[in-house]
């Protein structure tokens, strides 16, 4: 397994590997998951995965979770489907950690690409760890106690404003009332501290006016994402991505339309933030 940096802040590129023989390799699970809380995300090109081989490497960073909202994999429940077609373009746009309307987020998150379009695509990740660390001293300080609010009606608002969108995502309101998360979050294998809020699913501040409230989330999501916190990945076929969601944020960059782009999800369960 050969490691090598994709940009400053975060991303790496693994080479000489076949991530159908992680799961009987505990040294090489090791080795991924070191690599992988070190540069925060991790690009595999050419694997040739199955749904259910897909879900089986996932599952060896523990146990993952579903998710309602998408459409999944023939017989592969844990494997969802996101895609992008003319009839149906994707409208997540904006910057974000996966899931943070849940009480306990994924750790992990899995893009194993399967159609990508000849130009275009792309996804975007930045490391909320650099954002931290760059604040001013006074800025962390009056960081650090706050907690944030998230809501997935929030984050869904545009889904639920269609014709049957409310009745379709019903469940998925019912199991996920809003839920607060600290603004500064420890990393519990690292201890390194990150931002942790984001434009899609953070609400508000807690114990602050709504004013304080959105100067400073405003403040925060634009300085998150700034370039010298980013890395770029244009995808292939094949190529699977892998990246710690406790420390990063993501953006597709919806730029290929009218053709297609289908990618398979996997996301791994969470613990709580605090």
């Amino acid at each position: 397994m050969l490691v090598k940096r994709a940009a400053g802040a975060l991303g790496a590129y693994v080479h000489a590997i076949d991530l159908r023989q992680v799961q009987a390799d505990a040294a090489l699970q090791r080795a991924i998951r070191e690599a992988l809380v070190t540069h925060e995300v991790l690009f595999f090109r050419d694997q040739s995965l199955s749904p259910m081989e897909f879900a089986e490497f996932a599952r060896s960073f523990g146990p993952v979770q579903s998710h309602s909202a998408y459409g999944t994999a023939p017989g592969v429940p844990e494997v969802q489907i996101l895609e992008s077609t003319p009839e149906a373009p994707s409208k997540i746009e904006v910057w974000h950690s996966d899931m943070t309307f849940s009480a306990t987020p994924p750790t992990f998150t899995f893009l194993h690409a399967q159609t990508i379009p000849q130009v275009g695509g792309d996804t975007l990740w930045a490391s909320a760890t650099a954002a931290w660390d760059a604040l001013s001293a006074p800025m962390q300080t009056l960081l650090r106690p706050l907690q944030a609010v998230h809501d997935f009606r929030f984050g869904f608002q545009e889904s639920l404003a269609e014709p049957g969108g409310a009745e379709r995502l019903a469940d998925m309101l019912a199991n996920n009332p809003p839920v607060q998360h600290p603004v500064v979050r420890t990393h519990p294998e690292t201890q390194r501290q990150a931002l942790y809020v984001n434009a899609l699913f953070t609400r508000a501040i807690e114990g602050i006016s709504g004013l304080e409230s959105n100067a400073l989330l405003k403040f925060l999501f634009e300085h998150i994402v700034s370039p010298e916190f980013t890395v770029r990945l244009t995808w292939e076929p094949g190529t699977l991505a892998v990246w710690d969601n406790r420390s990063t944020q993501h953006k597709p960059v919806n730029d290929y339309f009218p053709a297609a782009r289908k990618l398979h999800r996997v996301t791994s369960e969470g613990t709580p933030t605090s």
